[in-house]
């Protein structure tokens, strides 16, 4: 069985105690079932496999005897349990006295080697006395903090030997004290933190409120049952009962609901509250496990990650809920709002450098989509972290890894003459003056009479937007490539790409030599799809240094002709259009060097004709629920 994420593995108890207490007559009563007046000086150290535990933890009880093991054996099982039981005699007031004079002090001076070590006081022999040792130990409690519960059992009848086990278990694996202040009477400040996270999370609406609908799938995430409307009423008159604001309109409060985690540890159903927290990833100290964060997930070489459908509706109905205003952006509180779950946003004020915003710097719809598919793309654990942060579909069984799509290997992509792909990188690489940090804030609406000079220099850019090739939506990531001279080489990482954009200044005689050179040295003999790009072409013209002229270059080496482009006023999209056509046909980009560029376009055509009609029959399935089909329809085209 797989345990609950935070969920220890399993439960070491130890027992110590004074001589003839009982600790080896608890031990063989537990396992037996029967007492026996015959017992050895130590019990062996038993194990009791998960399933017939009521926790499903495998657990291993220790016992010890001060006959048989030295002091330091002593010291070194105390060191390996997870939690201690102190055993006394109910009818020897002197074991009683020992256990605060002697074992809770011996206890307390052996050194940690987990978060704390709760102590258990079990009073055996119950079965002499006719009274209870309860009031004697409300003293020994408030001295000694980590004693988490009080027990009273008897070896020789069998009364309270597996609750007594079984509260040893609870005080591990749903401890108390990272939950609950028993001095102050109230939450501690990291459970009350991870609790209103998770009500804003199941706060659907976004409203403040958690409704009968809220509620219930609240509870079906948690428990894997839903609440009978008559429970829900009795918790709703609990709350009300108790705190005025708890209730407001017929839905809980983050009041209430706080207050409903704090009445179930003071009734000892703690358990309750670390549940809840567990589903949602917590561990034993209130910090999110990294496992739960950052799922496992398998991206062989030549693979890239993009979001897949159901991340994408996830993120569109996020970005929704928290526009109150109906803007189509997102205003700074709207953005802290939508973060309020996460360690920060996942962007910084910068933003507006990266992705589209409107006039304010706000992101908008189409830059907060944008941003996501560049974190899934550049940063898989980001994403996978902030996904879950943000509640992720609760109802999803594969998590936040169901958010996420793995393409096909590029070579694959190659062989079938098509990538499946629906993020391209594009390197674009150019000398200084050239133009290209501009080329790049230009596709994402930006201009040249919008931007500060001082915002480019020395600033290499990446921005990444959407386009459409073929009435598919794309998305285009461009990396501006910080230059060197020529003669120092590009990194692996500057070179692989999807497409490269090399681009020169038309108006600099010394311009084009430096991408001709880039092109002859990395690009000629790979398979990356390459487009020259004349910038500035609202500047007159200048013959370039170089053996050939441009255009005569690009016709030499079979690539497309220079396209021209231009920051200066209403900046057209064609450029990245063209580039992401390349970047989602690289091996028809390859036919072009024995080709000319309008064959490839004829191709584009009839091409686009088929992907209109495929896109009819996606479309058609899609409202179907047929993914499957969509994707054998697709395949079957090409």
């Amino acid at each position: 069985m797989v345990l609950p994420v935070g969920v220890r593995q399993n439960v070491r108890i130890l027992l110590v105690g004074e001589r003839s207490v009982g600790k080896t007559s608890i031990v063989l009563s537990l396992v037996t079932e029967e007492f026996t007046e015959d017992v050895p000086a130590k019990a062996e150290e038993i194990t009791i496999p998960g399933d017939v535990t009521p926790e499903k933890v495998p657990t291993f009880i220790v016992d010890y005897s001060a006959v048989e093991q030295t002091h330091e054996m002593l010291t070194t099982e105390i060191q390996r349990a997870h939690v201690v039981c102190v055993v006394y005699a109910v009818n020897d007031e002197e074991s009683l006295e020992k256990v605060s004079t002697y074992w809770l002090p011996l206890l307390r001076d052996v050194p940690l080697t987990q978060h704390y070590r709760p102590v258990v006081l079990v009073g055996n022999k119950m079965d002499l006395v006719d009274f209870t040792s309860a009031d004697s130990l409300s003293t020994i409690m408030d001295e000694f903090p980590e004693v988490q519960m009080c027990v009273e059992c008897s070896a020789r009848t069998l009364k309270n030997i597996s609750e007594m086990f079984y509260c040893a278990q609870k005080v591990v694996l749903h401890p108390v004290p990272p939950l609950y202040n028993v001095d102050q009477q109230e939450l501690t400040d990291a459970c009350q933190k991870a609790l209103v996270r998770i009500f804003k999370v199941c706060d659907t609406d976004n409203d403040g409120l958690l409704n009968d609908v809220e509620l219930n799938n609240f509870q079906t995430y948690c428990f894997d049952v839903p609440l009978q409307p008559n429970v829900l009423d009795e918790v709703k008159a609990i709350v009300r009962r108790n705190i005025s604001d708890g209730v407001v309109n017929n839905a809980l409060t983050l009041r209430g609901f706080l207050f409903l985690h704090c009445l179930y540890i003071q009734r000892g159903r703690n358990e309750t509250t670390w549940r809840i927290l567990r589903k949602f990833g917590y561990m034993n100290n209130l910090e999110m496990s990294k496992d739960f964060l950052r799922p496992f997930i398998l991206v062989p070489a030549g693979c890239t990650t993009e979001i897949s459908y159901k991340g994408q509706q996830f993120l569109t109905t996020l970005f929704e809920r928290f526009d109150k205003d109906r803007d189509g952006a997102l205003s700074p509180a709207e953005v802290d709002d939508l973060f309020s779950t996460c360690p920060a946003p996942l962007w910084g004020p910068d933003v507006h450098r990266t992705v589209s915003t409107n006039s304010k710097g706000w992101i908008t719809l189409q830059g907060f989509m944008s941003q996501w598919v560049l974190t899934t793309l550049l940063d898989l654990p980001k994403a996978l972290e902030y996904f879950a942060y943000l509640g992720y579909p609760m109802t999803d069984t594969k998590g936040q890894l169901s958010a996420i799509q793995v393409t096909r290997e590029k070579r694959l992509d190659l062989a079938k003459r098509q990538t499946t792909r629906s993020v391209y990188q594009c390197h674009v690489i150019g000398p200084r003056g050239s133009g290209k940090s501009m080329l790049c804030r230009c596709f994402i609406g930006d201009n040249l009479e919008d931007i500060q000079l001082s915002e480019l220099k020395g600033n290499p850019q990446c921005t990444v937007n959407a386009v459409q090739v073929y009435g598919q939506e794309k998305y285009l990531v461009l990396r501006d490539i910080d230059v060197r001279h020529v003669l120092e080489p590009l990194q692996p990482s500057e070179v692989q790409c999807d497409v490269a954009c090399l681009v020169y200044d038309i108006s600099s005689p010394k311009s084009f030599e430096y991408v001709a050179r880039i092109y002859l040295k990395y690009f000629v003999d790979s398979k990356i799809p390459v487009l020259m790009v004349a910038n500035k072409s609202d500047l007159e013209e200048a013959r370039q240094d170089y053996l050939l002229q441009p255009a005569a270059f690009c016709s030499h080496h079979k690539l497309p002709p220079p396209h021209p482009f231009s920051a200066s006023g209403a900046v057209k999209r064609d450029l990245y259009v063209k580039l992401s056509t390349m970047a989602a046909f690289p091996c028809l980009e390859m036919e072009t060097r024995s080709v000319n560029w309008a064959q490839l376009s004829r191709f584009y055509l009839k091409t686009d004709r088929i992907q209109s009609l495929t896109c009819c029959v996606l479309n058609k399935n899609r409202m179907k629920g047929n993914v499957q089909k969509q994707n054998i329809c697709f395949k079957n085209m090409f």
